[in-house]
């Protein structure tokens, strides 16, 4: 049997409603209860974006001579 997965509510009856699908009808399974957790996103500053992807896009070091050529070229 393929694990499904949804979102709902306790009710404070401690009643849990499942989705009507017919595929679990009299069949054993097991329920993990797990509470959602929010996430708080942290905005960046422009420093410390600056900071977190300085040297992203360019190496340090290059050891392709036509990447150091073209790098001199258009300075």
């Amino acid at each position: 049997m393929k694990t499904l997965r949804f979102r709902t509510r306790i009710s404070k009856s401690g009643t849990i409603h499942l989705p009507k699908n017919s595929s679990l009808a009299d069949k054993e399974v097991d329920v993990i209860i797990m509470p959602k957790t929010r996430r708080l996103r942290k905005t960046l500053k422009a420093k410390e974006f600056v900071e977190k992807w300085a040297g992203f896009l360019y190496p340090l070091e290059s050891n392709d001579s036509k990447f150091d050529y073209l790098m001199e070229k258009y300075k």
